[in-house]
């Protein structure tokens, strides 16, 4: 048995993957990676088109990285959480510097789903009140609390075990708007069903609207011109909370540093962690503004993570902004966003499956339908693998190709790492052109 059948035999047989059953999975063995590529066992490249889990914002194995974790081990790996460390302070005064606030604080935790899960916490502590507002079409983490604020249907398993507290609303999805609008005569008619929630529910209630700077893995949903400036109103209106969930849509993968800045917003918590370390070393941040901050200065803050502020991954995290300054990689954004713009207008000449295309700096997808007119989706919402059709001939084509991204439903995401080449958009597009072929007999104008 060759090296790679003995650690694919132990992956298989000794862990649980995510999301999956577990009888016939043939995942891809990596090996190694550098950049923006991924190479298996057997040395066939894979073009990392969606960044992992849309965290490896710097890409693979970057030297400078690696050397500021290798010199912070030599001193010190770990202490508990109510020591400091001069990781810790470093990191929290970089990203208050690059955050939207004048001041505030950081709380660390390890990954996005527990800092969504402290996020709701020191909302419902610092207003008095209990209840979130969400969006359907979203994902904040696979904890308990932030699988219950998501919408997402992987909750649907335990949905009678959630998180009381969190009320949700419907998605400003100019495509499929829910309220029949076209963009043209749009009336904003998804701000007024969020203003007749919040009165529904009682806004002496409502501890804070939680919604990602950008939507991210439910579709990259654009939010229509206004729109998160007008929660930000209600929000203040009816003296709520916003919480903008940064995990996915943060450090410049939207051409920020934080996607609520497309919106020229600034909520009172912002949700960090993916790009923070890039994946380097698990880690999350809940950054919250002055006035938030000053509560805990009398009151104890109630929560606590054994590996909160871990200290070699804020040294990751405090390179990791420093390669995203010093390399100029979210200057570079807005000009490959708009590279791949004029690909995608290509592709839907070429390609009838094509619907939809939303792409904010290097996080989009492209939604493909039966019927440009109809807009039946290509794959229904929520399917199940026997009802995916075609895109499982899609995503097929585009793994035998080499090329490692997501296709979900009748989605296929874009999200490489900033520091992809023009040449290697090209590259990757050219991937997901072939693989659209195998929808050509199936879809029409």
């Amino acid at each position: 048995m060759t090296t790679r059948d003995t650690i694919k035999k132990q992956n298989c047989e000794h862990t649980l993957f995510s999301w999956s059953k577990q009888e016939g999975l043939d995942p891809a063995m990596i090996e190694r990676a550098e950049g923006i590529y991924l190479y298996d066992f057997n040395g066939k490249r894979y073009i990392d088109f969606s960044s992992q889990l849309m965290n490896v914002n710097i890409g693979h194995n970057h030297p400078k990285v690696n050397e500021s974790i290798k010199e912070q081990l030599d001193k010190l790996a770990y202490v508990f959480p109510g020591m400091g460390t001069e990781p810790r302070g470093e990191l929290g005064k970089k990203l208050l510097d690059i955050s939207p606030f004048d001041s505030g604080k950081c709380f660390f935790t390890t990954g996005g789903a527990d800092a969504i899960e402290n996020a709701i916490k020191i909302a419902r502590v610092f207003t008095g009140k209990h209840k979130i507002i969400t969006k359907y079409r979203s994902y904040h983490g696979a904890t308990y609390g932030a699988m219950s604020a998501g919408g997402d249907p992987r909750k649907h398993p335990i949905d009678n075990q959630l998180m009381p507290g969190i009320v949700h609303v419907e998605d400003p999805y100019c495509y499929r708007c829910p309220w029949g609008q076209e963009k043209e005569s749009c009336k904003k008619l998804c701000l007024d069903h969020v203003e007749r929630v919040i009165q529904f529910q009682g806004p002496q209630n409502i501890a804070a609207i939680l919604i990602e700077g950008e939507s991210g893995s439910s579709g990259c949903i654009k939010y229509p011109k206004g729109y998160w400036k007008g929660i930000k109103a209600l929000a203040d209106k009816y003296d709520l909370l916003t919480i903008s969930d940064e995990v996915m849509s943060g450090f410049g993968r939207c051409g920020q540093w934080f996607g609520v800045e497309n919106h020229d917003v600034t909520p009172d918590i912002i949700v960090a962690a993916k790009g923070l370390t890039s994946g380097y070393i698990p880690l999350g941040a809940v950054i919250v503004n002055d006035s938030i901050a000053k509560t805990f200065d009398k009151t104890p803050l109630p929560a606590g993570l054994t590996y909160s502020a871990h200290a070699l991954a804020c040294k990751a995290g405090s390179a990791c902004i420093d390669v995203y300054k010093d390399e100029q990689l979210i200057d570079g954004v807005a000009e490959k966003e708009q590279y791949l713009h004029e690909i995608c207008d290509d592709l839907v000449q070429k390609h009838a499956a094509i619907g939809d295309v939303r792409i904010t700096g290097l996080l989009g997808c492209l939604e493909l339908v039966k019927d440009r007119q109809t807009k039946e989706p290509l794959a229904p919402w929520n399917a199940s693998a026997d009802q995916m059709g075609v895109m499982n001939d899609v995503a097929k084509k585009i793994r035998d190709r080499g090329m490692h991204t997501f296709v979900r439903w009748n989605y296929i995401f874009i999200a490489p790492p900033l520091t992809i080449t023009k040449e290697q958009l090209k590259e990757g597009m050219d991937i997901i052109s072939e693989a659209l072929e195998l929808t050509d007999f199936v879809s029409k104008n």
